[in-house]
């Protein structure tokens, strides 16, 4: 489908932006729906607060996704109200895939972990892997949500770290891709083929508007993780990871990336074209790496020789805390040594000395 017909600045949900968005944030946007989006309340958290539902189209294709089963992963949540608004907006697209299929949506299955700003649920939980022993509420909440609507396709929706990288490129991944498993043997299924198959239609489109930025996870079986019991179930499901995109540490650029993901998945299955699309060309799509720090300096040794030994460079990553309902970014060393395999968001050589000059002004030079 062609992207440029869709003007995103208009549909894109504005109550919606950075990285902390709690039940308050959705709940608000889900109440004014029109009533063609059918929201229900389908369970509640550990901490009693209400998970929601909103299912429309009327087609005979069903699409299952939810986000924000890890609390402090937002990007996909402020997409799929992206997508809410798309399809409102009447394009002949997005009415043909209402015609094609129906479309059921969790937006937050864990909402105690997103109020907290934590991977986890309240009971310290990982919800990612408590699949089959479906210990915790949002776990049966998402699980009956599956048996009871029965989709021909499911969506993972998550978040990954700013750490990964496409191959050995020193390209961000800002979206990573995976037909989870479902064996050890990583055996290709009738339902992982299609789920390949899916993500190579998706790749394709993505390629151009972010070349060379897409990923592929790691397909390690692990029994535990949702994507890999849904497709041992024989239902295709893609894991969608949105990541770091240049300077975009609110993920708002990411966030647009994941809608227009999402769109061209929905209208593959709508228009049933995976058929055009092979497994190898899902093959060819480059592993992850994690080769990024979010700030590398080089030649450290300029800034203290008896700390740093001569040639060495730091790496420094992010720490992302709460702190009064936004999210802030504290710098902390992560290496030393030789990193010259390594990347930087943003990167400073010491011997450089403008670079010097400039690294000299940030705010964590002191702890350098």
């Amino acid at each position: 489908m062609d992207f440029q017909e869709i003007k995103y600045q208009s549909i894109k949900e504005k109550g919606l932006c950075g990285r902390y968005i709690t039940y308050t944030h959705i709940s608000e946007i889900l109440n004014r729906l029109p009533p063609e989006f059918k929201v229900e309340e389908i369970g509640k958290s550990v901490k009693n607060l209400p998970i929601k539902s909103v299912t429309f189209g009327k087609g005979p294709k069903k699409i299952f996704m939810w986000s924000q089963m890890h609390g402090n992963e937002s990007t996909t949540t402020k997409a799929v109200f992206d997508l809410v608004n798309w399809v409102m907006a009447n394009s002949h697209v997005s009415n043909s895939i209402l015609r094609t299929c129906t479309i059921k949506i969790i937006p937050m299955l864990n909402p105690d972990g997103a109020e907290a700003y934590t991977r986890v649920n309240a009971n310290n939980i990982d919800l990612n892997r408590d699949a089959q022993n479906r210990s915790q509420p949002e776990s049966k909440i998402l699980r009956d949500s599956f048996e009871e609507f029965k989709p021909d396709f499911c969506f993972n929706l998550h978040d990954q770290r700013t750490i990964f990288n496409v191959g050995r490129t020193s390209k961000p991944a800002t979206i990573s891709f995976l037909a989870p498993a479902f064996d050890e043997a990583r055996s290709i299924s009738k339902s992982r083929a299609l789920s390949m198959q899916l993500i190579a239609a998706i790749n394709r489109e993505l390629q151009k508007i972010i070349p060379y930025q897409v990923g592929r996870y790691d397909d390690g079986f692990n029994a535990n993780c949702i994507g890999d019991t849904f497709q041992m179930l024989g239902t295709p499901t893609i894991l969608f990871e949105a990541g770091h995109f240049p300077d975009d540490y609110e993920r708002e650029c990411t966030r647009e990336y994941i809608f227009r993901a999402l769109i061209t998945a929905l209208h593959e299955i709508s228009s049933d074209a995976l058929g055009d699309h092979t497994i190898e060309a899902y093959l060819e799509i480059p592993e992850n790496n994690k080769l990024f720090y979010d700030i590398l300096i080089k030649n450290a040794h300029r800034i203290n020789p008896i700390t740093y030994a001569e040639q060495e460079a730091i790496g420094i990553l992010y720490s992302e805390t709460l702190d009064n309902d936004a999210i802030l970014f504290d710098p902390r060393i992560e290496s030393k040594g030789d990193l010259e395999e390594y990347f930087g968001h943003k990167t400073f050589d010491c011997l450089d000395d403008m670079n010097f000059e400039d690294l000299k002004k940030q705010p964590y030079w002191n702890t350098l």
